[in-house]
């Protein structure tokens, strides 16, 4: 037979993985309103979080081969490839061939891109700011490194 203790445990561990108080839940549910909040932030530049990532990887090292960037962004090519088209578009970078290599386009950042520069990462910090109102540096910290150790577990 089961206990009344029992039966209040199994209920409390039934609540915990049932949307919307599961983590996985809560977990996405963030994921999308930090995507809602970015895309409203740099929409007046005509870019995308993905755009961000993108040239975050080209401010930190300039001319990186396009499978370099998908491997850094964990993407595939033929989602990266768009939105290096669409980067490409609005002259914010340059594709050029590779000189040793002619199989690999490398991506270079054009003066647009450059000056994004000056102006972006502010909006980030803003956001995460904002983000993390109330909440101390340890504790941001600590949930980051939960959040690795989760990843790397189902990676």
């Amino acid at each position: 037979m089961v206990s009344t203790s029992q039966n209040s445990q199994a209920v409390e561990s039934w609540q915990q993985v049932r949307a919307p108080h599961n983590l996985g839940y809560r977990i996405k549910l963030l994921s999308q309103l930090l995507y809602r909040k970015f895309s409203d932030r740099l929409e007046p530049f005509g870019l995308t979080p993905f755009h961000w990532l993108v040239l975050c990887c080209l401010w930190e090292e300039d001319g990186l081969a396009t499978s370099s960037i998908g491997e850094k962004l964990q993407q595939v090519g033929g989602t990266l490839t768009g939105v290096l088209d669409r980067m490409e578009e609005r002259s914010l970078i340059r594709r050029e061939r590779d000189n040793r290599d002619r199989r690999i386009w490398r991506i270079w950042l054009t003066d647009a891109g450059r000056e994004l520069e000056n102006v972006l990462p502010q909006l980030v910090a803003d956001l995460r700011d904002e983000t993390w109102h109330g909440v101390s540096y340890a504790e941001r910290e600590q949930f980051s490194q939960l959040l690795n150790r989760a990843i790397a577990n189902l990676s």
